[in-house]
């Protein structure tokens, strides 16, 4: 009997050694590295296990340790694209909007919300006919998933008082099955295409007004010369001399234009030089002094002995076409004046006259192409509307910029102020 019960303790010993054994080796080293799999699973990709007494545990530890190091790499990577990502959809120039199947907008960018106001909460997650009450956008929607075909259309904008023009463009998201999955609109600010597009459409209007009303009098006049006029020589001089006086101002329209066709290439280059204003100047006193006088307009200069650095040929058309500007606009017993100083750092040649001056309102707008605030006196005056604009694009070239004090009946100071 006490052998029986020795043998049974002995074997009880055992078996619990075996079983200690077992747990301590297998079965607690699997509950770890279960644990630790469930601590991956859940995103934390810092978890490890650690077993190195049993080469098939140490094998699965090594491998567990593997994957979570490869996810973390994963991890960093795919975070690392999504901020690029999201980096760029927020600071790319265009609205984007993109939609799911049912109409639940799922991502707007930083541009869109400029547009349209609100924050990024207030349209994620929303129906689109209910946050977006622009009816042109929703009518894009609307086309993109029954057509499921690319949409595009334009609309005008506000934001406070100014005025946008916006593109907008919309395509559907097809999956592999060709299955609808949502759309995806782009809204592009096309506001200084419209501007390009209008002052394009404003200079082939205005280009092709100011060729022909001489080309109409050389026309006419020419026509009444054929038909026997010439046969009298005062009416035939007469005649001939208004159709020359209209081929010159044809001429003068031409260069002008082919000046500015020129200031603004992007081969355009100055040739500066260093120029003395007293010099400059009065290379150029005689013509001015002539043009004063047969308009009786008293002219007078002050100009100091200083240096421009500038192109000298530029300049001098700056000089000529501001004082000859200056001569039409002031009536006879009128002055004109010019000034060339230096104050700080800035080279200024001023521009002053007692002429009809500028309303406010128009000031804006005097350096556009072929505007004149007195079109029939500028017209009759042989000008071709495109002095100021030669003038503007000239000092813009040179970093400089041009300042204007006007008042009507009063006069005029254009200031031109350029680097040293």
């Amino acid at each position: 009997m006490i052998f029986l019960i020795a043998v049974l303790i002995i074997v009880y010993v055992i078996v619990c050694s075996m079983f200690i054994r077992i747990h301590h080796d297998y079965i607690h080293p699997i509950s770890k590295a279960s644990k630790t799999i469930e601590e991956i699973t859940k995103g934390n990709y810092q978890a490890r296990f650690h077993f190195t007494r049993n080469s098939l545990l140490g094998n699965l530890s090594n491998r567990i340790n593997r994957l979570a190091r490869e996810l973390t790499e994963f991890s960093l990577q795919e975070q690392i694209q999504s901020e690029q990502l999201s980096t760029l959809i927020d600071n790319t120039e265009s609205g984007l909007v993109l939609l799911d199947e049912k109409g639940y907008i799922h991502l707007v960018n930083r541009k869109f919300v400029d547009y349209f106001g609100k924050s990024e909460k207030d349209y994620i997650g929303s129906i689109y006919h209910k946050v977006l009450e622009n009816e042109t956008v929703q009518d894009a929607i609307q086309k993109v998933f029954l057509y499921e075909t690319n949409v595009k259309d334009s609309f005008k904008h506000y934001i406070g008082i100014e005025k946008f023009y916006i593109e907008i463009s919309g395509a559907p998201i097809i999956n592999e099955r060709n299955m609808l999955k949502g759309a995806v609109l782009v809204l592009h600010d096309i506001t200084e295409l419209k501007k390009l597009e209008g002052m394009r459409k404003d200079f082939v209007a205005n280009v092709s007004h100011e060729l022909r009303t001489p080309i109409t009098s050389i026309k006419g006049f020419s026509e009444t010369l054929l038909d026997g006029a010439m046969q009298d020589p005062d009416i035939s001089k007469e005649f001939l001399q208004i159709i020359y006086n209209e081929s010159n101002r044809i001429q003068l329209l031409i260069e002008d234009l082919l000046a500015l066709s020129k200031l603004e290439s992007d081969n355009f280059r100055l040739v500066l030089h260093k120029i003395n204003a007293i010099e400059l100047v009065e290379s150029l006193t005689p013509a001015i002094m002539y043009k004063a006088e047969e308009k009786g307009i008293t002219f007078t200069q002050d100009i100091e002995d200083i240096d421009i650095k500038a192109d000298k040929d530029r300049i001098t058309q700056v000089i000529i076409n501001l004082i000859d500007n200056a001569l039409h606009y002031t009536p006879e017993e009128g002055t004109v004046a010019l000034r060339v100083y230096q104050a700080k750092d800035r080279i200024k040649i001023e521009v002053s006259d007692t002429g009809i001056g500028i309303p406010e309102k128009e000031l804006p707008r005097i350096f556009e192409r072929f505007y004149r605030i007195d079109k029939a006196r500028t017209r009759n005056s042989g000008g071709t509307g495109l002095g100021l604009a030669i003038v503007k694009h000239i000092i813009e070239v040179h970093d400089g910029e041009i300042l204007i004090d006007s008042e009507v009946d009063k006069g005029t100071i254009i200031t031109v102020c350029l680097p040293t």
